[in-house]
């Protein structure tokens, strides 16, 4: 049985850019945090691929990984993920060689089929459309064979890249990824944190048609989950109006910077019925509260879904409460009622 004393915990971060900031601050803050996550004992520190997004400064996902990397000593940095159709596989395979030369041991490749945008900014990084992602593990072939040893007379390499093992994750929301990943053997991280509609069905296939491959011997599960833990659950849920607001921006067709929280009653004011309705639903799988809060849902949580390790996004405005979440987070794994539970 899977418990949260046994199971890793890693970061999730969008390094957002927040209301009156900027990139550069965006990125200091992204290593920080990072630096915090490594003292901590987090197990991986994922950037996400987005694009045309105010909010969001990690659009050039290879670029920040170095920076992330180069700052930091021993936490896996990785990718959560890079959205294969939007690049030839033979610039990512160069790029994430190009990074494991330079931190060896310490890097990941997470990967996703969805563009990571809006139409128009698909256009823009596509230059032709492709439908619905379906290309997707013809990508991958292609990926991992520019990944693999060269053979005799082989033309194009991926330089660096080829000959160089470097872990290949499948990021997805949907049954699709769960599918492919369980069949190709590949560890797979469920993308709970902004689509639990179909996690539990999710999991079910991945680990049904799991079959073992060099890269695993048993499938490996990683879910996203959003936390944002306080000293109380009052500040928390205050804490988490950033979030409520950047979703609600979102499907509204207006994405903004990560805006400043405000008391948690007042979001009564600005969306209506049906927006709240669509929001929860969308944030089903987010714990806001005090640590002994958190504790018992996420304790419920790994109970129901066994997963190997949680990925953890904790979106908020203020630094130092972001860290702070973090460290309540982590705490958990030693506390006295999680071993008990154990």
């Amino acid at each position: 049985m899977k418990s949260l004393q046994t199971i890793p915990f890693s970061v999730l971060d969008l390094s957002p850019i927040v209301e009156g900031s900027n990139a550069t601050e965006s990125f200091r803050r992204s290593l920080t945090l990072a630096k915090r996550a490594e003292e901590l004992g987090f197990n991986r520190f994922w950037v996400a691929e987005h694009h045309n997004m105010p909010g969001i400064a990690s659009s050039a996902t290879s670029v920040l990984i170095g920076y992330l990397a180069s700052g930091t000593h021993s936490i896996r940095v990785g990718s959560g993920g890079i959205m294969l159709p939007n690049h030839p596989p033979l610039v990512i395979a160069e790029q994430f060689g190009t990074l494991e030369s330079m931190y060896p041991g310490r890097i990941d490749l997470g990967l996703g089929r969805a563009p990571g945008t809006d139409g128009l900014t698909t256009k823009a990084l596509r230059r032709e459309q492709t439908i619905g992602g379906q290309e997707f593990p013809e990508l991958l072939d292609e990926l991992m064979f520019f990944f693999a040893e060269a053979s005799p007379g082989q033309k194009v390499r991926a330089v660096p890249g080829y000959g160089i093992q470097i872990p290949i994750w499948l990021l997805g929301s949907s049954l699709y990824s769960a599918e492919l990943a369980g069949r190709l053997g590949l560890p797979f991280s469920f993308a709970a944190h902004f689509a639990p509609e179909l996690m539990n069905e999710a999991i079910e296939v991945y680990r049904k048609v799991f079959q073992p491959s060099q890269c695993l011997d048993e499938p490996y599960l990683m879910l996203g989950v959003n936390v944002i833990a306080a000293e109380k659950t009052d500040e928390a849920k205050d804490l988490a109006t950033s979030q409520f607001m950047s979703f609600l921006h979102l499907i509204r067709g207006n994405p903004q910077p990560l805006a400043k929280p405000i008391p948690f009653d007042d979001l009564t004011k600005l969306w209506s019925p049906m927006e709240k309705s669509i929001i929860q639903s969308k944030l089903q799988t987010t714990f806001i509260g005090s640590r002994d809060k958190i504790q018992d849902e996420l304790i419920n949580f790994v109970d129901s879904t066994q997963a190997d390790e949680l990925i953890i996004h904790s979106m908020i405005y203020d630094l130092d409460a972001q860290i702070k979440s973090y460290e309540i987070i982590h705490s958990l794994k030693t506390s006295d009622k999680i071993l008990e539970h154990a």
